[in-house]
Order: structure tokens, then C-alpha cells, then sequence
């Protein structure tokens, strides 16, 4: 979610895109599309469950929501951080859980991208765009659907649509 951590992985993975951008199948590539694509769930999961249950977050929420269809696809992971800062044992373990599904599919597939940043804006610089898009979906639902069920738990819809 934009943090030091974020930061060490995303440095790593563009030092190897830089170093094996003239390799034609150089394994820096793939991890450069697991750190991407990892990136790109957490807010494009928390936009959906916000669509899919809305009641389980209050207004803010739910239009920080909106705002993270683009930022997820544009690779910017920090559209997660207010649903994270809000409610960060329920929303943190789903959104890891998303983007664990999506990098190791992306690894699985042998997705590799030549960009260091960009997003879905980039997929002429992508390897395998089908995997690509396999990953990032299969993340995003397993990412949302593990934030509606951990929200879920001990709270009803009807507490959280008054805040």
C-alpha cells in the first residue's frame, strides 16, 4: 500500500527490469509482473466490495471506492490505505490474500512486463496478457471477497451504512 515495504519489492523488481530489459525471457521480467499486478488488487478489490456490499462501508468509504477502479489499474496501490487505516484487521489480511493469489498466478503463468510502472496502461509492454489478466482478476475477486467476509464478521450492514 505504498509503504517500505511496498517500496523494497517495487525497487527490486525495476532495478531487474532495467538490468534484463535487452534479455529476451530474463526471470526479473516476471517479477516485475507479480509486483505489478500484486500492487494494482488492493484498491481494485476494496472498489468492488464496495459494489458488491456497500452496506459494510460507510460514505467515505464508499467513495474512496470509486476513486479505486483507476488507481488500481494504474498501479497506484495507495487508493487502499484509507480502508486499511480504518479497518486494518479485516482489510489488510483480504487484500494480502488477494494480491498473494494474483502474484503467484502471474509467476505461475510466466507473465513478465517490461515496465517498471503503469498498469493496466502498459499491457503492449506485457508478456502473456492473457495471464495478466487471469492473475489480476482471479486476485481482485479472491481479494474482495475475503474483505466482504472478514467485514462481515460481527457486524451487520445496517451498523456500518449509518456511520
Amino acid at each position: 500500500m505504498g509503504g517500505p515495504l511496498n517500496k523494497v519489492a517495487y525497487t527490486f523488481a525495476a532495478v531487474g527490469v532495467g538490468g534484463a530489459s535487452l534479455a529476451s525471457d530474463a526471470p526479473e521480467l516476471q517479477i516485475m509482473a507479480a509486483v505489478m499486478l500484486a500492487g494494482m488488487v488492493p484498491p481494485i478489490a476494496l472498489a468492488l466490495a464496495t459494489v458488491l456490499r456497500p452496506g459494510l462501508f460507510n460514505v467515505p468509504e464508499r467513495e474512496n471506492g470509486k476513486a479505486g477502479w483507476l488507481l488500481g489499474l494504474s498501479f497506484i496501490t495507495e487508493g487502499a490505505i484509507p480502508f486499511a487505516a480504518a479497518d486494518p484487521l479485516r482489510v489488510i489480511p483480504g487484500i494480502m490474500l488477494g494480491s498473494a493469489v494474483t502474484g503467484g498466478l502471474s509467476m505461475a503463468m510466466e507473465v513478465s512486463v517490461r515496465a517498471p510502472h503503469g498498469g493496466i496502461f502498459v499491457l503492449f509492454a506485457v508478456e502473456n496478457v492473457l495471464g495478466y489478466l487471469i492473475a489480476l482478476v482471479a486476485g481482485v475477486l479472491v481479494g474482495a471477497v475475503a474483505v466482504i467476509a472478514l467485514k462481515s464478521m460481527g457486524s451487520s450492514d445496517a451498523d456500518v451504512a449509518t456511520v
